[in-house]
């Protein structure tokens, strides 16, 4: 994998030198043979080049009765390019003469010629030869143009020294590319080392190993620091996963016990007044239909719980809010708690400042969380606790639940709104599903509302609900 790794990175390199050489090479033949077919001036500041207008001057020529002279054009355009002609006959003499420096030459050998041509500049200016035939006499013509950024040179060279130029050209390109293969090598060494460690790292996340951990460092800094954030979070979502996972079969083994003792009372009843042997009085079978009601409303309160709870955790309940005066609803709530025979002898105090105080909520939801957090205070507590319920307007609605009684254990605290958790205060007559702070916290969340719990060993505990 290592070397597989490796070696895709620097063929990649090798790849792409090699393509933008080929293209940089198309485009230059490509701009060349565009200019050669089609005349377009790309390598080249003006259209006609100075050895074009030279060759083309002769058209400027004019010959009569042995009489050489230029055109008024031709003039003019010795003027723009700042040049200068003189027009030799077949023996070298100057026939004419026009803008020459001084000091030039009247007379040309055909050495003379070759050599002003080939190698020397005079007057400071490049020299360009042309001819022009008339009535079978060949004439010959200097044209120089005097521009410091033009020059000519006349290269001969011999076809095996190309060759040899080649050949040390292509050696030379092994030998780059030998060395690109160098650098390439030592320089994804250095980039894909830290990826060798980054792949095996996350196959060990995948694999559930998540004692995975990087020092941040070099170019993938970033890389391994989101890596080891990661790693983090996995660990503690893999502690929390095992702990609700513990929590989750205890409370399946506890209601699994809970529901089995009434359903063996609901059964051991209903086998008694089914069975003929046995003949009960009126009041017998109400008394025996009780207690089959009870427990079966017990069974019926654990699976709402479930449900509810399960359609909150998902955020598929959807709430029927309307707009409830939240003092008459709490102070229902506790008229309907005191009125309950088992509670009949609780001491819930209610206080409020004001008589009205609109909120829009769901009503049915809104009632059971309040009940839930009540309950639970009652049942984690003597009978002679004194509970309180303040509820105020400020710059939001303020419900408080407060009660003087035992109180709540920092690490219970923390535990107090999982699902599936109960408290160890809980005794056996108030068995639960487990549901009922966890469904009142996410119903009051449901209604965008915050619900926080301070308590102390031996003072009490005090719950504050903000709408």
């Amino acid at each position: 994998m290592k070397w597989k790794l490796t070696g895709r990175y620097i063929l990649s390199i090798v790849l792409v030198v090699t393509l933008v050489v080929f293209i940089n090479i198309f485009i230059m033949l490509a701009l060349l043979i565009a200019q050669s077919i089609f005349d377009i001036p790309i390598f080249q500041g003006n259209k006609t080049t100075p050895e074009d207008f030279a060759r083309q001057f002769q058209e400027n020529i004019t010959v009569v009765n042995h009489d050489v002279t230029i055109t008024e054009s031709g003039k003019k355009a010795l003027i723009e390019k700042n040049a200068w002609i003189q027009i030799l006959d077949e023996n070298g003499k100057v026939m004419y003469s026009y803008r020459t420096p001084k000091g030039i030459m009247e007379k040309y050998t055909p050495a003379d010629i070759v050599q002003t041509y080939k190698y020397q500049e005079i007057a400071n200016t490049t020299v360009f030869v042309g001819g022009k035939k008339e009535k079978s006499i060949d004439y010959s013509y200097f044209i120089g143009i005097e521009n410091p950024g033009l020059n000519r040179y006349a290269i001969s060279f011999d076809n095996r020294d190309i060759y040899r130029v080649v050949k040390v050209v292509g050696i030379i390109l092994v030998i780059d590319v030998f060395i690109a293969l160098l650098i390439g090598y030592f320089f994804s060494k250095r980039l894909t080392q830290p990826l060798h460690a980054l792949i095996y790292g996350i196959k060990r996340l995948a694999n559930k190993d998540y004692t995975v951990h990087y020092e941040p460092k070099g170019v993938y800094k970033d890389v391994f620091h989101n890596v080891n954030f990661l790693s983090n979070q996995l660990t503690a979502n893999e502690k929390e996963r095992k702990k609700l996972e513990i929590m989750r079969e205890d409370w399946i083994g506890n209601i699994s016990h809970d529901i089995k003792t009434p359903l063996a009372s609901i059964q051991g009843y209903a086998e008694l007044i089914k069975d003929q042997d046995y003949h009960f009085s009126l009041e017998e079978i109400r008394e025996y239909a009780e207690i089959i009601e009870q427990k079966s409303l017990y069974i019926k309160e654990v699976m709402e719980d479930l449900n509810l709870s399960t359609r909150l955790k998902n955020k598929v309940l959807s709430l029927n809010k309307k707009t409830v005066n939240l003092v008459a609803l709490l102070r229902n709530i506790v008229i309907d708690i005191l009125n309950d025979p088992k509670y009949s002898n609780r001491n819930i105090v209610f206080h409020v400042n004001q008589e009205n105080i609109p909120v829009e909520i769901d009503e049915i939801l809104f009632r059971r969380a309040i009940n839930n957090l009540l309950y639970n205070a009652m049942v984690h507590n003597d009978e002679n606790v004194q509970i309180d319920v303040l509820v105020e307007k400020q710059e939001r609605t303020h419900i408080m639940i407060k009660d003087d009684g035992k109180g709540i254990r920092k690490e219970e605290l923390e535990r107090i709104f999982d699902r599936y958790y109960r408290g160890t205060n809980t005794g056996d007559a108030h068995k639960g599903s487990g549901l009922g702070m966890a469904i009142a916290k996410d119903i009051i969340q449901e209604h965008n509302g915050e619900l926080t719990i301070n308590s102390e060993i031996g003072h009490g505990t005090t719950i504050d609900i903000k709408l």
